[in-house]
């Protein structure tokens, strides 16, 4: 995504206009716009400026990306309680039908066994929560998927 773009979604997420946003740096709407249109840059002070006014970092505002920022304040909002309302596997299952239909080709309890030994170890070696366990087990799997589609 272009710095301009950034800008702008961030200041839409903001609720604020361009003339709003202009007034409190000092500058001009049209600066604002060529900006958000990458026609100039704004300086490192100004950026800084901005950064403050969205409630975002100066590297999330250079790097804004709504959806990433939408589901970051989705996350913070979920507590325990309607965690254990939704059916994870479902909801992915939108996006990647496997997760609906592995369970009649693979030999799940083969895995299981496997998994769970993973798991004590990493709450024997390290003192890890069943909860700690599972999180860092799945970071790991997360990590071995990243290696291999690079290496792809």
């Amino acid at each position: 995504m272009k710095l301009g773009n950034s800008l702008f979604h961030a200041r839409k997420k903001s609720g604020l206009s361009q003339e709003a946003v202009a007034e409190k740096l000092g500058v001009s709407r049209q600066t604002i716009s060529k900006w958000e249109t990458d026609e100039t840059l704004p300086d490192i002070r100004q950026s800084k400026k901005m950064a403050l006014l969205y409630n975002v970092s100066l590297d999330e505002l250079i790097e804004f990306d709504v959806d990433v920022k939408e589901i970051q304040q989705i996350i913070d909002r979920t507590n325990e309680e309607l965690e254990e309302k939704i059916d994870w596997t479902n909801a992915w299952g939108k996006k990647y039908p496997i997760l609906l239909n592995y369970q009649k080709e693979v030999n799940t309890a083969n895995y299981v066994v496997r998994l769970s030994i993973m798991l004590d170890e990493l709450k024997t070696e390290y003192g890890y929560s069943e909860l700690d366990a599972f999180l860092v087990l799945k970071d790991i799997l997360a990590k071995v998927w990243k290696a291999r589609k690079e290496k792809s």
